[in-house]
């Protein structure tokens, strides 16, 4: 079933795997970024190094705190309100006056190693190469938006590969914390957030309460491409980011649960016109109704792909606008994201053997996922917000690993 955990319970706050089942409704990498390592039993510490992007632009984020006042939160009722964590990633300048954002907030970041068994002050999870509150480059034009939805029990980190590159592309990203489903969230104050049952198992309410967040931060987004800040208790939005938001071109994507999310909110919001899941399920109404407009499937070979998932061949039939079904030979589950340098660098603090290892990321190598990375979200996006490039069109010989099935 969804969020099935193959391996120990702290290897799989690193690598949650995702099976389907009949009740679960651009520029190649030539080699592998750098990355410190070690032995479990070194003594230096081992650095996550996400891969610098692309593209032509500087990247600024800024973190948000979101307050949905109509919503109790449905995870833990004592809460009277849904709290939401997301970060915003968008092209920016005069970039060398603001400080590089880390990957992952500092007590969030200390908590979740913490709950993944990793020993105290061997794995660093380093900065993003993203400038806190830099100042919009407007010279980009109006951005396309792109929503983000990470896996259950993962973060929002986990795609900042991706969104680094589509920022850095003139694309404005908004990546989601789910509060409660997702691993640890840190909030103003240094709060952190965990789930309080140590994972999420309900995954069809999780789905339902995703689709509700999506659309609670759209209206967000709106607000701030009208000039309002939603978080204006916290700090000041970056200059330049009033009117900046595109609301005519806004797209999705999601690894795992949130390629469940990815259909699920498109299906409960036409403000979302193009979709992308990442070795997702599917969930919930939209699986029997499908979708009008474009969505892209991507899959792993195996157990885990189409073939053996009822929910989403019912899902695939019913689409009736472009679709595409790409199959990433040589990968698995946490191929996507950057859980495909992760994973294999804290296996060994960790205790996984190779086998495990190869289970989470497959046997493809980390510069063909990350390639793939780069090239594919971005293809999606440019083709269906933007109406330009021809990557989609069949398949390439820069990707002979992807293979194509409409």
């Amino acid at each position: 079933m969804i969020g099935t955990r193959v391996l120990t319970r702290a290897v799989a706050l690193l690598a949650v795997t995702v099976t389907a089942t009949a009740t679960a409704a651009s520029s190649p990498a030539t080699a592998a970024p750098a990355a410190t390592t070690a032995t479990a039993t070194g003594s230096a510490p081992v650095r996550l190094v996400v891969p610098e992007p692309s593209g032509p632009h500087r990247i600024g984020t800024v973190s948000l705190h979101l307050v949905d006042a109509a919503r109790k939160d449905p995870w833990v009722t004592s809460k009277p309100e849904r709290e939401l964590m997301v970060s915003l990633w968008y092209p920016a300048r005069d970039v060398d006056r603001y400080p590089l954002a880390p990957w992952m907030p500092k007590a969030a970041a200390a908590r979740y190693l913490q709950d993944a068994g990793v020993p105290s002050g061997k794995v660093l999870l380093g900065d993003t190469h993203a400038h806190e509150g830099a100042p919009v480059d407007r010279r980009a034009g109006r951005l396309p938006v792109v929503l983000y939805s990470p896996g259950a029990n993962a973060s929002r980190s986990f795609g900042t590969g991706v969104v680094e590159e589509l920022a850095s592309r003139g694309y404005l990203v908004v990546t989601i914390d789910h509060t409660y489903d997702a691993a640890a969230v840190q909030f103003p104050g240094d709060r952190v957030e965990v789930n309080p049952e140590g994972e999420v198992t309900d995954f069809e309410k999780a789905v339902k309460v995703r689709t509700e967040d999506t659309r609670f931060v759209l209206d967000q987004v709106t607000a701030i491409a009208a000039g309002r800040n939603p978080d204006a208790e916290h700090g000041t939005l970056p200059r330049g980011l009033s009117g900046a938001p595109d609301l005519k071109r806004i797209g999705m994507f999601g690894h795992s649960l949130g390629g469940a999310t990815v259909s699920s909110a498109m299906f409960a919001d036409r403000r979302i016109k193009a979709g992308m899941g990442l070795d997702g399920a599917v969930l919930g109404p939209v699986a029997e109704a499908g979708l009008d407009r474009p969505y892209l499937v991507v899959d792993t070979p195996g157990k885990g792909g189409m073939a053996n998932n009822p929910a989403l061949r019912k899902f695939w039939s019913h689409l009736r606008g472009w679709r595409l079904h790409l199959t990433l030979k040589g990968a698995a589950h946490n191929s996507f994201g950057d859980d495909a340098q992760l994973v294999p660098l804290v296996a060994p603090f960790l205790g996984m053997s190779p086998e495990q290892v190869q289970e989470s990321v497959g046997t493809i190598p980390t510069a063909r996922a990350l390639a793939f990375q780069r090239a594919y979200p971005l293809a999606f996006f440019d083709l269906h917000l933007r109406g330009r490039g021809h990557l989609l069109d069949g398949p390439s010989a820069r990707f002979p690993e992807v293979a194509y099935d409409r």
